[in-house]
């Protein structure tokens, strides 16, 4: 089993400015939960309980979020509020370590910064932007196949000509059941220049001798070491295999993807649920029906 996952966690999060000026981006809340913990959560219903977060300066918010709450959970004993304590060390079993990147070099120099940590072991990388719905199965999927075929796997999604430019996209063969041998990769291309549609997006299982190609990589595009590039070349040397994901994921990186987030998790929320589906059916009815609407 893979026990070991990386979260890349260094970036500036400028997209979201001025929320993230003092504030890591990770931290910001969907429904009731950070970002992070999404992806947290989903690598512990994996069975992976040693996790290295990769932070950078301002991050601090991260690590106290995921350490133990004494005085806090005290207090919630002594109160008798058994659901809320239950909430707050649901993942106190899990080991959590910390490696800062120095510098925005890169994916690609942020997956070597786990090195130490990983040492000689297949691994997990999740990225806390993508936000996979919990109802879907997407790395335990890509798990069994790398277990299977013991080979680095990374996730896909179709995506739409126009957002190429936004992903790394593969050429592979179809070897059925949503898996492609991947015969290259380009980072970001233009529409005209990619090989495909097929995108990767942020679940990758990974094998430690991308080690090896990290540390002699060159910065490639916007001047940082990409990950894309890495593979790109590993896939030369040992098969590589995508997982094409036809679940839902939300790409909350960005504004409307992370409102979106928010709506739709919110609606599947047991407490929150039914009330926030009235909310929005007034707000909408309200909507079309004003004489002036709200553009």
């Amino acid at each position: 089993m893979i026990k070991k996952a990386v979260f890349p966690a260094a970036g500036l999060g400028t997209r979201f400015l001025p929320a993230t000026k003092a504030s890591p981006k990770e931290m910001l809340p969907l429904v009731d939960k950070p970002l992070i913990q999404y992806a947290v959560e989903e690598a512990g219903n994996c069975g992976m309980e040693e996790l290295l977060i990769i932070t950078g300066k301002q991050k601090r918010a991260i690590e106290d979020h995921f350490d133990s709450a004494y005085e806090l959970e005290d207090a919630l004993t002594k109160k008798g509020k058994k659901d809320l304590l239950e909430m707050v060390r649901r993942l106190n079993h899990i080991n959590f370590a910390y490696i800062r990147q120095r510098a925005p070099l890169g994916l690609g120099h942020a997956i070597l910064c786990a090195k130490p940590f990983v040492k000689v072991e297949p691994f997990a990388v999740l990225l806390s932007d993508d936000v996979i719905d919990p109802e879907d199965s997407l790395l335990a999927d890509m798990v069994g196949i790398a277990t299977e075929r013991d080979a680095p796997v990374v996730a896909l999604e179709m995506v739409a000509e126009d957002d190429v430019e936004k992903y790394g996209i593969i050429e592979g063969k179809d070897e059925g059941g949503g898996i492609y041998r991947i015969k290259r990769l380009v980072e970001k291309p233009k529409p005209s220049e990619a090989p495909s549609r097929l995108g990767i997006i942020g679940r990758y299982i990974l094998t430690p001798d991308i080690f090896d190609i990290l540390e002699t990589l060159p910065a490639g595009k916007g001047g940082e070491v990409q990950l894309t590039d890495a593979l790109n070349r590993l896939a030369g040397r040992r098969p590589v295999y995508g997982y094409l994901f036809r679940g839902k994921r939300y790409d909350a990186g960005d504004k409307l993807g992370f409102l979106q987030a928010t709506v739709e998790l919110a609606l599947k929320d047991k407490a929150l649920g039914a009330a926030f589906r009235e909310f929005l059916a007034g707000l909408m009815k309200d909507e079309f029906s004003s004489p002036h609407p709200r553009r």
